[in-house]
């Protein structure tokens, strides 16, 4: 047993983990604050840490480092079975958990947080530390655990593991799986009676004692259930660890900006807990990921090898484009904590999508549409989207909009927008009396659909039914789906439609009505990247945006989808 001193010399040859803590404080190593803290609070329990009862054991870190390099495998793309050999911030990150000790040789931290950017490499990291745990680590019965909210989010990280096992000769001959391929739920180390396997919190289980627990994506974690119901089964367990993995989030009332806090805190040695661990990446203050690259490196550690920086750079384009679209490369590859909802569209990149064309010269196109239907009062639109053809190689928008006649002015007025010009210059039709006649509107489709080869039209399921029979008594028969306005539907549709924004492959007429909802729409996301629009934040009316993004949505989903689906389910379509 071997135990490292701040001023022993062969720290570059045998002791990576140190020689980590002085790359980075000394700047050869560009790193971000909380980073610094870390490697800093190492350096200084090198000197101080024996008068708390720990040391640091040089040969249990390389052990372990060693394990990851001799035993285990990556798998995906370029990885696929490329040996394990762990990076400088990975090294920094295993010595430190394993190699830090107390007197009786049992591991010091037992709880460890580790925040950095989206695609650095954190669920391989996580897995090879279970599988240390399941097989290496001389604990009899270890219960291995990879945890999330949802089993799902679990699998992701387990499958990494089942892939080491299914990579590596050592470690295939002594495991056994229980299930197979994708749906392998379990490994089993027989000889000491230990397994490993994945978790959430909609199992329902009670009462495990794990020796290691991995949890994923705690910026996911909408309470701190998971987390705790691990922490309570160590309490059995003389060195048991809670390794906990995430990206940035953007809320700071969750479990996850605890620990994030927490851990920044114990880090800077503002809170003083020898127990636990973290390795959080961050920008320093003023920095800017959209306008100087030479701080990626901070949140991104594995540059250049698991995330290239090509990729960066089209983030970054993209987002100096997409309010929206910033807001969610901040958090995931840059470490930001950044509001879930921001404006969507920047003008620049809508108006450059403009162009001049009439309804004439879409006459005969095929094209799909969606229709958000206003309840009494309100918008309703329904924009098409024409396919490009071999003349015309744009997407093209064709917005069509209906307002109750009665009081027009006074809405106008409360809107901030002038439907009378807009009504006068053929952008906006109103429909008799005081609520908007859905019997007119039909009528509208019925023409406007003899008019383009429209193949069908999605639709906000909220209050369709009425309108439907109408549709029915009316005998006007068009070929309609619901789409939901959730982010099931929603996400891939507002993504596709953000990325022929920004490849300037559709164009709009430049109609007024089309163009403010363009201007107010707001986007929200989920913890997991995926956008909705949300009417409740916008800053006003974006019925046309909303029924563009659903014919986007139809424009990508198969053609046999279309023309059939209906006919597959025994179903009339109207």
């Amino acid at each position: 047993m071997t135990s490292q001193t701040l001023d022993d010399s062969s720290a570059e040859n045998n002791d990576p983990v140190t020689q980590y803590a002085l790359d980075v404080t000394e700047g050869r190593i560009i790193a971000g604050p909380h980073v610094r803290d870390a490697c800093r609070r190492h350096l200084n329990d090198l000197k101080t840490g024996s008068e708390r009862g720990f040391f640091f054991d040089v040969e249990k870190a390389n052990w372990v480092i060693e394990f990851f390099q001799e035993v285990l495998c990556l798998n995906g793309g370029d990885f696929e079975g490329v040996p394990y050999d762990p990076l400088p911030w990975q090294k920094f990150i295993i010595g430190s958990l394993f190699g830090w000790v107390n007197a009786d040789g049992y591991r010091r931290f037992r709880v460890s947080f580790v925040e950095t950017s989206k695609g650095s490499g954190k669920s391989p990291l996580a897995a090879g530390i279970g599988m240390y745990g399941l097989v290496a680590d001389d604990e009899s019965r270890a219960e291995i655990y990879a945890a999330a909210t949802k089993k799902d989010q679990a699998m992701v990280l387990f499958r990494d593991a089942v892939a080491m096992c299914d990579l590596s000769p050592e470690l295939s001959y002594r495991l056994t799986k229980s299930g197979t391929g994708e749906k392998c739920w379990n490994l089993s180390y027989l000889d000491a009676g230990s397994f490993f396997r994945p978790i959430s919190a909609d199992d329902g289980q009670s009462g495990p004692r794990p020796h290691v627990a991995l949890l994923d994506e705690i910026h996911e974690h909408k309470t701190a259930n998971v987390v705790e119901m691990m922490r309570a089964g160590t309490k059995g367990r003389r060195q048991a660890l809670i390794f906990m993995i995430t990206n940035s989030g953007h809320n700071k009332n969750t479990v996850c900006w605890h620990y994030h806090d927490y851990a920044t805190k114990v880090a800077a040695g503002q809170i003083q807990d020898d127990s636990f661990f973290s390795y959080v990446c961050a920008l320093d203050e003023n920095e800017d990921p959209l306008l100087d690259d030479s701080c990626w490196i901070k949140t991104n550690p594995s540059l250049g090898v698991t995330i290239q920086r090509q990729y960066l750079e089209e983030q970054v384009t993209q987002a100096k484009g997409m309010p929206a679209k910033e807001s969610i490369v901040r958090r995931l590859n840059f470490s930001q904590w950044v509001d879930a909802e921001s404006p969507w569209i920047s003008s620049n990149i809508w108006f450059a999508c403009q162009d001049q064309y009439s309804v004439n010269d879409l006459r005969g196109r095929r094209c799909y549409g969606g229709l958000d239907l206003s309840s009494t009062q309100d918008l309703t639109a329904l924009v098409l989207l024409f396919e490009p053809t071999e003349s015309d190689p744009f997407w093209r928008l064709l917005p069509y909009f209906w307002l109750p006649e009665d009081g027009l002015k006074e809405k106008g007025d409360r809107d901030g927008v002038d439907y009378l010009t807009w009504v006068r210059d053929g952008h906006l039709e109103v429909t008799p009396g005081k609520a908007v006649n859905k019997l007119f509107v039909i009528h509208r489709l019925a023409e406007i659909s003899s008019q383009f080869d429209l193949a069908i039209i999605g639709y906000d399921r909220w209050r369709i039914e009425d309108f439907k029979q109408q549709l029915s008594n009316e005998g006007v028969e068009l070929n309609m789906e619901g789409f939901g306005q959730g982010f099931k539907d929603m996400a891939p549709a507002v993504t596709e439609f953000e990325t022929r924004l920004l490849d300037a492959k559709v164009k709009h007429n430049g109609n007024p009505g089309l163009n403010w909802c363009a201007a107010n729409a707001v986007i929200v996301t989920d913890p997991a990247g995926n956008q909705k629009l949300a009417k409740d934040k916008s800053t006003g009316r974006i019925d046309g945006i909303v029924s563009a993004v659903m014919a986007v949505g139809m424009s990508t989903r198969p053609k046999e989808d279309n023309t059939s689906t209906y006919e597959k389910h025994g179903l009339r379509t109207l």
